[in-house]
């Protein structure tokens, strides 16, 4: 009766109808879903295939980011849309000190109303390394907005911390000079974080990181989800929250090519002052929660809420546990150990389908596991498998046999790698969200050159639904990278000096 409703409805504003869409429900949402199913079924027909259109060297970096291709560290684009990439854009050459260091996609939702023009369309925010953040256009490459950071720290990374909505610059840690190093002379400032909202792009603060507030042995900051993670060399992770900081830290509030007092009247975002320091923390603000984990950190996630760590002590190298976030308590089943005999060990993360599943992935097997619980159930959770995908391989140890002085033969048995080239081996999982797609990549190096084959799996069950054969060797001891998008399959391999881009469609194969 619902569906019925909305059908007969047409006295909608076009507001409205934004605001659905950009939710994913009734209308707007509803075509969206009905499009990317249609394109599912046509992916996975049997007269379907992806093709390799496209190859290209680079000495350089090469990255994919939302259909383009980027070379020569970001100035040279290419659009990946059409049945083959072609060029977009070339960017003059940027000198060493104001090249690209950092870089994140911006793409703003259908119904925010934006006063910029330029806002509602994809752009690219840049850190350049003289601490310059440049908005250029994601189709052209113009210039749209530039701020200027600071001249006393220096800026190197970009991160969100809410997707799409707030991102953050981190400085590079402050390890003092050589000559104060030499001194005996301990520095308080460790970084320098600066927060910006974007759509509009605005300053949200910029504040320091210091051992005096914190505590000594901070290794790395993060902000993520309205959380300030911070790291420490004793192997333990402390969270606070970012926004009990700005409500009681904040001493004035900034607005980008705007005056500031903080600044003696000059211009935020000007050269050469740059943003101030206006969120100034006095004492540790309140600790929302600490844990002692490995150098692999801790992740948050699951229904109900749930954290994953490895604790530090040698004896738990290797496994995962799982705890409620409201109490510590262990989750049945909450120590998952691959005992992966490889030289790269086995991932877990929650799963990017915010299912609140998680994805265990080592060399010979994917487990898909969900957790099961109640919220104030009193009783712990349970960890278990929602469906697990296996490589096939015999498991026979290989035999090596030697002879003595005395003629003596001796036989020692060795076992094989579970990531050995020559047997079949996952490498890597990867979730297609429009189309609901787990891609899995496999390689085989049973001939004299490795093989890898992209194989696609339904993300509800696990099903195998379709296989895609990489017509390029696979090589283990180069670095690899695969994106799957849609009806674009990127593959970015590192060879010696050089960087190779090969690009597959989707297409009808003609016979």
């Amino acid at each position: 009766m619902m569906a019925l409703y909305w059908r007969k409805k047409r006295n909608v504003n076009a507001a409205e109808v934004l605001s659905w869409r950009g939710r994913g429900i009734t209308d707007g949402g509803t075509l969206t879903r009905l499009n990317t199913k249609v394109l599912r079924g046509i992916l996975l027909e049997d007269n379907r295939d992806f093709c390799k259109v496209w190859s290209k060297t680079s000495k350089s970096t090469i990255l994919y980011e939302n259909g383009k291709i980027y070379l020569e560290n970001y100035l040279k684009c290419y659009s990946c849309v059409h049945s083959e990439p072609h060029a977009l854009y070339n960017l003059p050459k940027r000198s060493k000190i104001d090249k690209f260091e950092d870089t994140l996609l911006c793409q703003s939702s259908l119904e925010t109303t934006l006063a910029s023009p330029s806002d509602h369309k994809p752009s690219l925010l840049f850190l350049t390394a003289n601490n310059w953040l440049y908005r250029l256009s994601d189709s052209t490459g113009q210039e749209l907005e530039r701020v200027f950071l600071s001249s006393k720290h220096t800026f190197r990374y970009l991160s969100w911390d809410v997707s799409q909505e707030i991102f953050y610059v981190k400085s590079v840690q402050n390890k003092g000079t050589p000559l104060a190093q030499q001194a005996g002379i301990t520095q308080n400032t460790v970084m320098h974080l600066a927060i910006f909202e974007v759509f509009p792009l605005q300053i949200v603060g910029m504040m320091e990181v210091n051992k005096q507030v914190f505590g000594n042995g901070i290794i790395d900051v993060d902000l993520s989800q309205g959380v300030l993670a911070v790291s420490y060399s004793r192997k333990a992770m402390k969270l606070f929250s970012f926004e009990h900081i700005v409500q009681k830290y904040l001493v004035e509030k900034l607005t980008l090519g705007k005056p500031s007092s903080l600044l003696n009247g000059k211009t935020v975002g000007d050269v050469p002052f740059g943003i101030p320091v206006n969120i100034q923390i006095t004492d540790c603000p309140p600790v929302l929660f600490e844990v002692s984990c490995s150098s692999n950190g801790v992740q948050i996630g699951g229904f109900p809420w749930h954290y994953i760590h490895t604790p530090p002590q040698k004896r738990h190298q290797g496994t995962h546990h799982f705890r409620s976030l409201k109490d510590s308590t262990m989750a049945i089943n909450g120590i998952q150990n691959m005992s992966c005999y490889s030289l790269e060990r086995d991932a877990i993360f929650f799963h990017p389908d915010d299912s609140g599943r998680i994805i265990h992935a080592g060399p010979s097997t994917i487990n898909v596991l969900k957790i099961l619980g109640e919220l104030n159930s009193g009783l712990p959770s349970k960890v278990v498998e929602d469906f697990s995908m296996v490589t096939h391989r015999n498991n026979i140890s290989t035999s090596q046999v030697s002879v003595t002085s005395s003629g003596r033969v001796v036989k020692r048995r060795s076992q094989q790698l579970d990531d050995d080239p020559d047997q079949e081996t996952f490498r890597t999982v990867i979730y297609e969200d429009e189309l609901d797609l787990l891609a899995v990549v496999v390689t085989n190096g049973t001939d004299e050159e490795g093989k890898a084959q992209v194989r696609l799996h339904d993300n509800q069950s696990g099903q195998l639904l379709k296989t895609v054969d990489l017509l390029e060797p696979w090589d283990e001891t180069y670095r690899h990278d695969l994106i799957f998008d849609k009806d674009t399959i990127v593959h970015i391999e590192q060879k010696n000096t050089n960087v190779c881009c090969h690009i597959y469609k989707l297409k009808t194969p003609t016979k």
